[in-house]
């Protein structure tokens, strides 16, 4: 059977496309209202009572509450978005990206540095061989003689 959407199809990510952000758009407003300093504080005292001031799902509210920041993304979170609640509990965008790798800041810093993760394991699935060349380049394409 086809996929709906065929680009939903890559291992491990999940895309935010237009039912992704209507499906979490009450968990994206809840992180955007955590610009306002008032709000972090309020947050911070008692974080189940300020989420349960947002329409959100309680496996979102969970989520939020754990700071399970790939649970929030296949929610409807936008990392974007959700940035915001990391920075509010004092974390960098590096150690929220290693946390949801399941790496540590240090490992996940390593591993960009290096070229960042392979590409093996990570294809369309169903596709071999050199498929991704043609959509995920990395550095300089010798047949454009620029960059991607």
């Amino acid at each position: 059977m086809p996929l709906e959407k065929p680009y939903l199809d890559v291992p491990g990510t999940t895309l935010f496309d237009m039912d992704q952000s209507r499906a979490g758009y009450w968990l994206n407003q809840f992180c955007m209202s955590l610009m306002k300093p008032e709000n972090r504080e309020r947050f911070k005292a008692d974080q189940r009572a300020y989420v349960d001031e947002w329409p959100m799902t309680e496996e979102q509210k969970q989520a939020v509450l754990d700071v399970d920041l790939n649970k929030a993304i296949s929610l409807g979170g936008n990392i974007y978005f959700l940035a915001k609640l990391g920075s509010t509990h004092g974390r960098s965008f590096q150690q929220m990206a290693g946390s949801m790798t399941g790496m540590t800041e240090e490992e996940y810093r390593d591993m960009m540095v290096a070229g960042g993760r392979s590409v093996e394991g990570n294809r369309v699935v169903g596709e071999g061989g050199d498929a991704q060349a043609s959509r995920q380049p990395q550095g300089k394409n010798p047949a454009t003689k620029g960059s991607v």
